[in-house]
């Protein structure tokens, strides 16, 4: 019984591991999705309008988003405002891991 307690427990222990590093999101696919005009069924890429990041410094300190006069609560928001506003594209998922990997490459973006 103690060998069956010790493996459950090693297996929830590389699952939450696993699932942090998966909701976490990835840079380098966050790049590539900032860079691609299709990204969510859009006309344009994100770097169009932020050349390089431009604007989105130390947007992971931000509760709050205006944009186009408007205001966002949250980065998700944030970004699937940008996505049907300015790139005529369909909002994603908040929790889909485009979204974590687009976001991941916002936070990078800290200088």
């Amino acid at each position: 019984m103690k060998i069956f307690k010790i493996a459950l427990l090693s297996l929830l222990t590389v699952s939450l591991v696993f699932s942090f590093a998966f909701a976490a999101g990835n840079v380098e696919k966050g790049k590539a999705l900032f860079n691609d005009p299709k990204f969510a069924g859009g006309t344009k890429a994100c770097n169009e309008c932020h050349l390089g990041g431009k604007g989105l410094e130390k947007s992971e300190m931000k509760k709050e988003f205006n944009i186009m006069g408007e205001k966002q609560m949250g980065i998700e928001e944030a970004v699937n405002y940008c996505i049907v506003h300015a790139n005529k594209g369909k909002a994603i998922d908040p929790k889909s891991q485009g979204m974590n990997d687009i976001i991941a490459y916002i936070k990078s973006l800290k200088s």
